[in-house]
């Protein structure tokens, strides 16, 4: 599905403030609420859009932060997968280049990152290096995407 110019400005609007309102939406795109409603609805049903509440890890107690880079050697899907599963495991990206894949991970503590890497990461059949990047602070993190 490719977005038209009304579903455009929906997604801008939306990455703006995930919770305008239909009526402040019909306003931004000049149609009506319910066909607002219809049109954000077919964007989520199509995977294009997703509508979540974006929390500051370091604000809920968990300021240790950190991209592993993970090298395999078997079926790269099935290693995300299994380090998909592991606790404090945000995010998994299948990449190129030195890296097979990049899990984003966030924990309360150091030694709680030591475990993730060490007794976990490491231990998944297949890994044959992980390496740790950790996090001193976010500089920019954005969601509103040029494009769109």
């Amino acid at each position: 599905m490719i977005p038209d110019e009304i579903d455009r400005v929906l997604l801008r609007e939306l990455q703006r403030d995930g919770r305008a309102s239909y009526t402040a939406l019909a306003e931004a795109t000049g149609l009506s609420a319910p066909a607002v409603r219809q049109r954000v609805q077919r964007l989520r049903d199509e995977g294009v859009v997703q509508i979540v509440g974006v929390t500051d890890p370091m604000a809920l107690g968990l300021p240790v932060m950190a991209l592993i880079g993970v090298r395999v050697d078997s079926d790269v899907h099935e290693v995300a997968d299994r380090i998909s599963e592991l606790s404090g495991v945000i995010y998994v990206v299948l990449t190129a280049g030195s890296f097979d894949l990049f899990a984003e991970v966030v924990c309360q503590e150091p030694a709680e990152l030591l475990a993730v890497l060490n007794d976990h990461v490491k231990r998944v059949p297949g890994v044959t290096r992980a390496e740790a990047f950790t996090y001193f602070g976010i500089h920019t993190h954005r969601f509103a995407w040029p494009g769109v």
